[in-house]
Protein backbone atom coordinates (compact mmCIF):
# COMPACT_ATOMS: atom_id res chain seq x y z
CA UNK A 1 0.00 0.00 0.00
CA UNK A 2 2.61 2.70 0.90
CA UNK A 3 4.71 2.03 -2.71
CA UNK A 4 0.94 2.69 -4.38
CA UNK A 5 0.73 6.05 -2.28
CA UNK A 6 4.43 6.92 -2.97
CA UNK A 7 3.77 5.71 -6.91
CA UNK A 8 1.59 8.39 -7.24
CA UNK A 9 3.85 11.00 -6.04
CA UNK A 10 4.74 10.03 -9.90
CA UNK A 11 1.65 10.96 -11.04
CA UNK A 12 1.72 14.08 -9.28
CA UNK A 13 4.61 15.53 -11.02
CA UNK A 14 3.53 14.26 -13.93
CA UNK A 15 0.46 16.90 -13.57
CA UNK A 16 2.88 19.63 -12.36
CA UNK A 17 5.23 18.80 -16.16
CA UNK A 18 8.44 18.44 -14.05
CA UNK A 19 8.51 14.60 -15.55
CA UNK A 20 5.56 14.56 -18.32
CA UNK A 21 7.91 13.73 -21.55
CA UNK A 22 10.11 10.91 -21.86
CA UNK A 23 13.19 12.99 -21.88
CA UNK A 24 12.10 15.10 -18.20
CA UNK A 25 11.70 11.47 -16.62
CA UNK A 26 14.98 10.23 -17.70
CA UNK A 27 16.85 13.09 -16.69
CA UNK A 28 15.65 12.22 -12.94
CA UNK A 29 15.30 8.95 -13.68
CA UNK A 30 18.70 8.04 -11.54
CA UNK A 31 17.15 10.65 -8.26
CA UNK A 32 14.04 8.49 -8.54
CA UNK A 33 15.81 5.26 -8.90
CA UNK A 34 18.07 5.86 -5.75
CA UNK A 35 15.43 7.46 -3.37
CA UNK A 36 13.60 3.62 -4.51
CA UNK A 37 16.66 2.23 -3.24
CA UNK A 38 17.36 4.04 -0.28
CA UNK A 39 13.50 3.26 0.72
CA UNK A 40 13.81 0.11 0.20
CA UNK A 41 17.22 -0.40 2.11
CA UNK A 42 15.49 1.07 5.33
CA UNK A 43 12.67 -1.91 4.79
CA UNK A 44 15.20 -4.55 4.77
CA UNK A 45 14.09 -5.18 0.72
CA UNK A 46 10.39 -6.04 2.31
CA UNK A 47 8.80 -6.06 -0.95
CA UNK A 48 11.44 -8.69 -2.43
CA UNK A 49 10.73 -10.16 0.87
CA UNK A 50 7.01 -10.79 0.20
CA UNK A 51 7.75 -13.34 -1.78
CA UNK A 52 11.59 -14.34 -1.36
CA UNK A 53 13.55 -14.92 2.50
CA UNK A 54 16.76 -16.43 3.02
CA UNK A 55 15.25 -19.15 4.89
CA UNK A 56 13.00 -20.55 1.83
CA UNK A 57 16.28 -20.29 -0.36
CA UNK A 58 17.26 -23.80 -2.12
CA UNK A 59 20.66 -23.73 -2.17
CA UNK A 60 20.79 -26.63 -4.14
CA UNK A 61 19.48 -24.86 -7.32
CA UNK A 62 21.43 -21.96 -7.26
CA UNK A 63 24.93 -21.99 -8.30
CA UNK A 64 28.12 -22.23 -6.28
CA UNK A 65 28.83 -18.32 -6.84
CA UNK A 66 25.36 -17.25 -5.98
CA UNK A 67 25.06 -19.59 -2.73
CA UNK A 68 28.46 -17.79 -1.20
CA UNK A 69 26.97 -14.49 -2.40
CA UNK A 70 23.78 -15.18 -0.64
CA UNK A 71 25.11 -16.55 2.41
CA UNK A 72 28.11 -13.72 2.28
CA UNK A 73 25.57 -10.90 2.07
CA UNK A 74 23.27 -11.96 4.88
CA UNK A 75 25.81 -12.42 7.00
CA UNK A 76 27.06 -9.06 5.86
CA UNK A 77 23.80 -8.11 7.08
CA UNK A 78 23.32 -6.95 3.22
CA UNK A 79 19.83 -6.38 1.90
CA UNK A 80 18.13 -7.26 -1.38
CA UNK A 81 18.10 -4.14 -3.32
CA UNK A 82 22.34 -3.89 -2.32
CA UNK A 83 23.04 -6.33 -5.26
CA UNK A 84 19.60 -6.74 -7.29
CA UNK A 85 19.56 -3.24 -8.60
CA UNK A 86 17.46 -3.21 -11.94
CA UNK A 87 16.00 -6.47 -11.40
CA UNK A 88 12.72 -4.87 -11.64
CA UNK A 89 13.22 -1.74 -13.81
CA UNK A 90 15.90 -1.42 -16.11
CA UNK A 91 18.57 0.44 -14.47
CA UNK A 92 18.92 3.93 -14.93
CA UNK A 93 21.89 6.02 -16.63
CA UNK A 94 24.61 5.74 -13.69
CA UNK A 95 27.33 7.53 -15.22
CA UNK A 96 25.59 11.19 -13.59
Amino acid sequence: MTCKIRASNELFHKALGSINTPEKFEAKRLMLAQHVWDKMKQTDSRECRNCHDYESMDYMEQGRRAVKQHIDGFEQGQTCIDCHKGIAHSLPDMKE
